[in-house]
């Protein structure tokens, strides 16, 4: 007699009627908060921006925004002829920002893979060094700026005294927070605060990089440059295309280190386009305007984001 196994046996069927089974609502409970705060600090205000763009909202329409003509997108085309003035300083402005966020971010990069490489490796203080250079990225913003500002002082500023006092390498004390040495002042601030996240980034990258490749790299005779060309930098490929794009993200938005160093008033040399969107709202009261220029930032950095994960993706799938 043959016996059946548990393959032949058929499967019940279902039962007329019967329901499948409930899935359980803790999850969207507990996500029920973030989804809240997100449309609250996020995507409401930003919808709120995108509708003031198409208004003529001005400070005598500001208390009332129902009073407030509607132009459609004549405040984009304002902002964004280069043949108006408006146009004209806007686009300084971004020519200002998109070469101070290339060097602040290639400077950063450069320093921080330095760093981490230096320091992967054990030795004696290593852990204190990780501690002293993670210092400036722990720093709040506001406290480390303002004691940047007081350091650029022309007359009783730390970097004129060593520069001129010390080292002698200049012969006069020069203006660091006005005119033309403004960007140099930015660019050193801004990198002083942005570096250490590189080096966390590329420092936790190599913990996963195995001493197996190392190894057998040094056995086949390479030497140091040759592991980091041929093993380093392709194994912290994945965490640097993550990297770059926050960094160029954040150091294109970064708002608070030039409106902290220089008042709210920044020189025409340091005019990143956060500042002159925050200066062409709230010093002239055009919030239309200045809502068209904030929409256009964001559809620039879409595209820019878009477009590198396109590239970084079609490579990845090239290689």
């Amino acid at each position: 007699m043959a016996t059946r196994t548990v393959r032949d046996v058929p499967a019940p069927a279902p039962r007329a009627g019967a329901t499948r089974p409930r899935r359980p609502l803790l999850p969207y409970l507990l996500l029920a908060p973030a989804i809240v705060l997100e449309l609250a600090i996020h995507v409401v205000p930003m919808l709120v921006g995108a509708g003031m763009s198409l208004l003529e909202l001005t400070q005598f329409h500001i208390r009332d925004w129902s009073t407030a003509p509607f132009v459609g997108w004549d405040n984009y085309r304002l902002v964004l002829d280069v043949d108006s003035a408006a146009g004209a300083a806007l686009l300084r402005s971004f020519r200002v920002t998109l070469v101070f966020t290339v060097a602040s971010v290639g400077i950063s990069w450069v320093l921080g893979t330095t760093a981490a490489v230096l320091l992967h490796r054990p030795f004696r203080g290593r852990g204190l060094l990780r501690a002293l250079f993670l210092t400036p990225y722990a720093l709040p913003v506001y406290t480390a700026v303002i004691t940047w500002s007081f350091l650029f002082q022309r007359d009783t500023g730390l970097v004129n005294h060593v520069l001129v006092d010390q080292l002698h390498l200049l012969g006069d004390r020069p203006f660091w927070l006005i005119g033309e040495n403004s960007f140099v002042a930015l660019l050193v601030v801004s990198i002083w605060r942005t570096w250490p996240f590189a080096f966390l980034c590329v420092m936790a990258g190599l913990q996963n990089i195995p001493d197996d490749l190392y190894e057998a790299a040094a056995m086949d005779g390479a030497g140091f440059w040759r592991r980091l060309r041929s093993v380093t930098l392709p194994m912290l490929r994945p965490v640097n295309l993550v990297l770059l794009l926050v960094l160029f993200l954040w150091t294109f938005n970064d708002f608070n280190t030039p409106y902290v160093l220089f008042g709210g008033s920044a020189p025409e040399q340091a005019d990143l386009i956060s500042i002159h969107i925050y200066r062409s709202s709230f010093e002239t009261w055009d919030f239309g305007s200045g809502s068209a220029m904030s929409v256009a930032l964001l559809l620039f950095l879409l595209l820019v984001t878009a477009g590198y994960l396109l590239l970084t993706n079609r490579r990845r799938n090239d290689a």
